[in-house]
């Protein structure tokens, strides 16, 4: 029997006008992000619909694509699409473990906006960077930055993508080192900050605090952590597993191959971009991934697995 998938995208997928759509057909998705604007005093509609600088600040970004995904895919919820397993890239694991049934709405945007101003603080500005490696396997860029202080993965997100992350002159440096060693290309990410670095520490220990005011509840069905790349079953594991998450590799492509391993044989994106399912072309090719980015996508989507 099939066996489906919900995954998430994370910071980087967004863009003006996202979930325009789904607020003009949807009251539940109307529901939902009035009442985080009313729940942050940020007016949704302006951050996802208008083209600003705003949506694209980490201390705004992150609630915005969560408010979105999770409107989107409560749209998909009514058209009875229940997945198996769920599983979110960095900020998206918190769309996961909502959807897992793991937290609330809400709570999991609230919970983002503050996430996003605790990492769009934890390093000031212009001293950490991130670089996107290409060309090269993990245990090849594992061994390239070893020499260089600093400098780490920040994301293992598919055969011969992964990304390196850490103080500026150190991510520069660990560059040449992977050109000279044979990377393809080595290409600076647009990003604030030096996300999923041990830089990140403190950020993700006054992030417990904020985790604190949650309530988590059972989950439903399981998701998938960025940290190891395995099954959460237990929610008494989730808050730290997520204040882990703010320091720690993502493990994106080992995420995805245990869900094969376990049975997953079609993914369905939800959200604006076709990122994870690019990353999800070079884990594999046996199984099946639809994109749920717009109203039309989602009425496809509900048609063709309903």
């Amino acid at each position: 029997m099939s066996k489906i998938a919900f995954m998430f995208p994370g910071q980087g997928a967004q863009v003006a006008g996202m979930g325009k759509d789904f607020y003009e057909h949807s009251q539940t998705a109307r529901d939902i992000m009035d009442e985080a604007s009313e729940n942050l005093k940020l007016d949704m509609k302006k951050l996802c619909f208008e083209e600003n600088e705003m949506l694209h600040q980490t201390e705004y970004t992150q609630a915005a694509m969560v408010t979105v995904c999770m409107a989107m895919e409560q749209v998909l919820r009514e058209r009875n699409l229940k997945p198996d397993v769920t599983a979110g890239l960095s900020l998206g694991e918190y769309c996961a473990i909502a959807s897992s049934g793991g937290m609330k709405i809400q709570e999991a945007i609230w919970a983002v906006r503050k996430r996003g101003v605790l990492m769009e603080h934890a390093v000031p500005g212009g001293k950490g960077a991130m670089a996107a490696v290409l060309g090269m396997k993990a245990e090849e860029v594992d061994a390239g930055i070893a020499g260089i202080e600093g400098v780490s993965v920040a994301n293992y997100n598919c055969p011969g993508q992964i990304v390196i992350t850490g103080w500026k002159e150190q991510v520069e440096q660990a560059a040449a080192v992977l050109k000279e060693a044979g990377a393809r290309r080595v290409l600076p990410l647009k990003v604030s900050g030096p996300f999923h670095s041990p830089m990140l520490k403190e950020a993700g220990n006054s992030l417990r605090e904020v985790l604190d005011e949650i309530t988590f509840s059972e989950l439903q069905i399981p998701y998938v952590t960025n940290v190891t790349g395995n099954y959460v079953t237990d929610i008494r594991e989730t808050k730290d597993l997520l204040v882990q998450q703010i320091a720690a590799p993502v493990y994106w492509q080992q995420s995805v191959e245990n869900m094969i391993k376990n049975g997953v044989d079609t993914f369905v994106e939800i959200g604006p971009g076709r990122t994870l399912s690019g990353f999800l072309k070079k884990i594999s090719r046996e199984v099946t991934c639809y994109q749920v980015g717009t109203w039309e996508e989602a009425e496809k989507v509900g048609n063709a697995l309903c």
